[in-house]
C-alpha cells in the first residue's frame, strides 16, 4: 500500500507488510474474523431491532450485504487456512466455521484457537 502526495515520495509504502498480523494467513483470518464478528453484532443487536422497533430498514439494507461479503470471505479464508495448516475437520475447522454464525463466536474462536496458532507459527 502506498500513499502518494504531489512532489513527495510515497509514504507508508509497506504499511500492510509491516503490521505483524498481516504477515501470515492465520493473522489475516483473525482480522477477517474480527470484522465478520463485528458486522454480525451490528446486524443482530442494532440493525434488526431498529428495523422492527422503529420501522427503519436502512441499516439492515446497508449491513446485510457487508456482513454477507465478510461471511463468505471468512468461510473461504477458513478453508484456505485449514488446508494450508492441515487442520483436521473434526477437531478444528468445524469449530471455526460454526463460530461465524453465532454472535461473539468469532471472538471466542480467535481467543481459543486462532491466537494460539498465530503465536506458535511465527
Amino acid at each position: 500500500m502506498a500513499i502518494f502526495t504531489f512532489g513527495q515520495p510515497a509514504i507508508f509504502t509497506d504499511l500492510l507488510n509491516d503490521v505483524e498480523v498481516f504477515k501470515t494467513k492465520v493473522g489475516r483470518l483473525r482480522v477477517v474474523a474480527l470484522l465478520e464478528g463485528l458486522s454480525l453484532l451490528i446486524l443482530v443487536l442494532i440493525a434488526v431491532p431498529l428495523k422492527y422497533a422503529y420501522h427503519d430498514p436502512s441499516l439492515v439494507k446497508t449491513m446485510g450485504p457487508i456482513h454477507g461479503f465478510l461471511f463468505l470471505f471468512f468461510v473461504i479464508n477458513t478453508i484456505s487456512v485449514g488446508v494450508e495448516y492441515n487442520w483436521k475437520f473434526q477437531e478444528t475447522t468445524w469449530k471455526v466455521l460454526l463460530a461465524c454464525i453465532i454472535p461473539f463466536g468469532t471472538f471466542y474462536v480467535d481467543y481459543t484457537i486462532l491466537c494460539k496458532i498465530h503465536t506458535t507459527k511465527k
